[in-house]
């Protein structure tokens, strides 16, 4: 139960209702805790303002994974005080967490909230007197412990629910054990509970995330697996996908039991980062090239249509012309996948990767990424056209552009039908007809 503090309630009564927009920028992770917070200050009488409409609070999720992220921020917090600089405005997230005073340096920032407190946004926007300057809640990263269970509610497909949340790694380019602790969960019988809440709001597919979720277990002697076998005996859910797991991860257990499974679609997103050991090596990756194609094999040895999506990071320090050929041959020859997320490197303070020699030029790095780009535009049209004449299921989505509707198949095939309400949310079978010039599928409905 929500309780408001008698100045709050005053407040209200005076100008109710108060409108509220949120912006997420960033993870999965981060759109299904918003989506949470959001469901606070709903359930406190807040209105949610229309897009475009200004708003009387601005909550901003953030992220920090690259410089880019962080500029990006700001650039949106500038925006909104612009836009209206009467609102209250509250900066959460990874950015917040790393970087309070720079966020607190933002003329017109009311509220930097660190990612331990990203539970108590509404009460403290609630005990906010008025605007006065900003005010810093965060913690150091030894106190990063508490967990806030989180799940999407705004597609009326699709739910995003965090299982694990902190990463015990240490990458030597990654800042976010610094911004989100160690890696911990809290027990599959309260995320049974979360995915039960789902289903009865009648969304039908549900993407399992966190900063690392194939640890899930380290803070309750559970299993992901466990995790897994759990979440598929929910009723109302037709649809689970992992939205990323590390490849050391992977293991034969996680992959026999999806493989069996009706509900866990065909599709996995394991990043690689590089294709080159040495660079691997540097980066403190848990996993050479070898192991890597090993696990990818040992998928499509018992899923063999499923679609992989991968990611590389270019231009890491040390990163010779050569080292990227090899991650190219890598990725073309050997893992082969659907789709790949590139990254340039970017230096990330407090960071071993931010004092290493041999810095790459930023120029470089961006050929190499327009490079990745183009293979990975090949690789899903390839993939793609292998499935065309083949039957498949969509559950539709209920997006309208252009007179037509959207979905996706089992192993993440994008498909669009002519517009039809009654398709929204429900899961039919298609023919995969014809693909378009932009790698859109153009599907035929099927009669059961």
């Amino acid at each position: 139960m929500l309780y408001l503090s008698s100045n709050f309630k005053t407040f209200l009564k005076m100008a109710s209702p108060q409108k509220v927009s949120f912006y997420t920028l960033g993870c999965k992770l981060n759109f299904s805790e918003t989506s949470t917070i959001a469901r606070q200050f709903e359930q406190g009488g807040f209105v949610r303002a229309a897009r475009g409409e200004k708003a009387d609070i601005y909550v901003i999720n953030s992220c920090s994974v690259t410089e880019h992220a962080d500029k990006k921020c700001r650039n949106l917090v500038r925006h909104l005080i612009k836009e209206n600089p009467e609102a209250i405005v509250v900066v959460t997230g990874c950015y917040a967490q790393l970087k309070p005073q720079e966020v607190a340096a933002i003329k017109g920032v009311d509220l930097v909230i660190g990612n331990n407190d990203k539970g108590s946004i509404y009460d403290r926007v609630a005990a906010l007197p008025a605007k006065s300057g900003a005010m810093i809640h965060t913690c150091s990263v030894e106190e990063l412990t508490g967990f806030f269970a989180a799940f999407s509610s705004g597609d009326r497909t699709r739910s995003f629910l965090k299982v694990q949340d902190g990463c015990s790694y240490r990458c030597s380019y990654c800042t976010i054990p610094l911004a989100r602790g160690a890696s911990r969960n809290i027990p599959i019988a309260d995320l049974v509970r979360e995915a039960e809440a789902i289903a009865a709001k009648g969304q039908r597919e549900i993407v399992l995330t966190g900063i690392n979720v194939g640890d899930f277990g380290r803070t309750t002697g559970e299993s992901f697996a466990d995790l897994l076998r759990a979440l598929d005996r929910v009723e109302g859910i037709d649809r689970y996908r992992i939205s990323s797991i590390e490849p050391n991860l992977l293991t034969d257990e996680v992959i026999a039991f999806t493989a069996e499974s009706q509900k866990f679609q065909p599709h996995f997103h394991v990043p690689l980062q590089s294709g080159c050991d040495r660079i691997l090596a540097l980066m403190r990756r848990r996993y050479n090239t070898a192991r890597f194609a090993d696990r990818i094999a040992a998928v499509r040895a018992q899923i063999p249509d499923v679609f992989f999506g991968v990611d590389v990071i270019v231009g890491f320090p040390g990163e010779t012309d050569e080292d990227f050929e090899q991650t190219y041959r890598f990725l073309e020859q050997e893992v082969h996948p659907a789709f790949l997320h590139v990254f340039p490197y970017s230096v990330r303070p407090n960071t071993p990767a931010a004092v290493m020699p041999n810095q790459v030029q930023s120029s470089v790095a961006t050929q190499r990424v327009e490079r990745l780009s183009a293979l990975s535009a090949r690789l899903y049209r390839e993939f793609a056209m292998a499935h065309l004449g083949q039957e498949a299921k969509v559950l539709w989505e209920s997006t309208r552009h252009g007179g037509k509707m959207f979905g996706f198949t089992e192993n993440y095939l994008k498909v669009s039908v002519p517009f039809d309400r009654e398709l929204i949310n429900t899961i039919t079978r298609v023919r995969l007809d014809r693909m378009d010039e932009e790698a859109l599928i153009e599907a035929t409905i099927l009669s059961d």
